[in-house]
C-alpha cells in the first residue's frame, strides 16, 4: 500500500466524529498515506461529543488523531490546520486518490455547492471538483431541507457522491461500531478502498429457489 497516492480526509463540524475515528483507523491500518484536515468547528464537536480538546498544532494533532484511532504506529498521517489554506492539498498539482469528507456538515455542503472555500478543507474539495478527483461526502443530518436537498443536488450533478451516514442491518451488526462501520466501509468503497472488514450482502440461495 506505501506506493499509494494519498486520501486527504476531511474532518468537519458535523457530529458523528467516530465515523471520522474510524475511517481513519482502517485506512493506517492497510497503510494508506493520509492527509488530514478538521475544521475550524471541529474542535468544538470535540468539546461537545467527547469532553476532550483537539490540539491546534498539526504535529500534535497527529498524535491525537493517532491515539483516537488506536493506531499509534504504522500507517502515514500528516495532519493541517484549517487555516493552512497553502497548504499541499490546496492545489491542484498535488496528486491524490482524492476526498472524503466524514462527518459532512450541511454548512461545508453549501459552501462547496456554491464554489466557496473558507478554509483548507473547503478548498480541498473545491480543488478534487474542478481536477475531476473524487470527493465523497457523508451528511449526518436529518431532516433534510430542500435546501439542503437543492445543495446535495449540485454536487451530486458535479460528479460528487453521496454516501449518508446510514446504516444497514444485514450484516447482523451487534455494536455500534459495527453500524459505523458499515458505513465507513461503503464511503470507501467509492474510492475503491476495500479496508474495512464488513459481511457484505449474499443471496439467501433457499429464498433465490422459492
Amino acid at each position: 500500500m506505501a506506493n499509494h497516492r494519498p486520501l486527504i480526509l476531511g474532518v468537519s463540524g458535523a457530529s458523528g466524529l467516530i465515523y471520522a475515528v474510524r475511517a481513519l483507523k482502517y485506512l493506517l491500518e492497510a497503510d494508506y498515506p493520509i492527509e488530514l484536515v478538521a475544521s475550524k468547528a471541529t474542535y468544538m464537536v470535540w468539546q461537545s461529543e467527547q469532553g476532550i480538546r483537539m490540539p491546534p498544532d498539526p504535529v500534535q494533532q497527529e498524535s491525537f488523531w493517532r491515539q483516537q484511532a488506536g493506531v499509534e504506529l504504522g500507517g502515514k498521517l500528516s495532519c493541517h490546520s484549517w487555516q493552512d489554506v497553502g497548504a499541499n492539498i490546496a492545489s491542484g498539482s498535488f496528486r491524490t486518490l482524492g476526498m472524503v469528507v466524514i462527518p459532512c456538515s450541511m454548512s461545508t455542503v453549501g459552501k462547496l455547492a456554491t464554489g466557496l472555500s473558507s478554509d483548507l478543507l473547503e478548498r480541498a474539495a473545491d480543488v478534487q471538483i474542478k481536477e475531476g478527483r473524487k470527493l465523497v461526502l457523508v451528511p449526518r443530518e436529518t431532516p433534510l431541507s430542500v435546501i439542503h436537498l437543492r445543495n446535495l443536488t449540485i454536487l451530486a450533478e458535479a460528479g460528487v457522491r453521496i454516501v449518508p451516514a446510514i446504516p444497514a442491518w444485514y450484516h447482523n451488526p451487534q455494536t455500534i461500531e459495527d453500524l459505523v462501520d458499515f458505513v465507513v466501509a461503503r464511503t470507501l468503497d467509492q474510492v475503491e478502498i476495500d479496508c474495512v472488514p464488513l459481511k457484505r450482502w449474499k443471496e439467501n440461495p433457499e429464498e433465490s429457489n422459492s
